[in-house]
């Protein structure tokens, strides 16, 4: 939520004396370089997301489907 309203606050000036900046320090060569990087890192982010999430669907539904035992009884 708060990257939003940061962008927000944003005029249109201030993203393209970014944006200009941005090109001006790493140069038109280095960002598709820069951007390939970072959609990799989010790719990877979100399968690693993924994974977690199938993984504790899958033991929830192994809980679920398990008979369950009688409690012992102390005597």
């Amino acid at each position: 939520m708060a990257n939003f309203q940061l962008l927000g606050a944003l005029g249109t000036n201030e993203i393209i004396i970014i944006m200009v900046i941005v090109l001006l320090l790493f140069g038109g060569r280095k960002i598709p370089e820069l951007m390939r990087g970072l959609g990799k890192g989010v790719r990877e982010f979100n399968d690693a997301k993924d994974n977690v999430k199938r993984e504790i669907e899958e033991s929830a539904n192994t809980i679920a489907s398990e008979p369950k035992k009688p409690a012992a009884s102390q005597e």
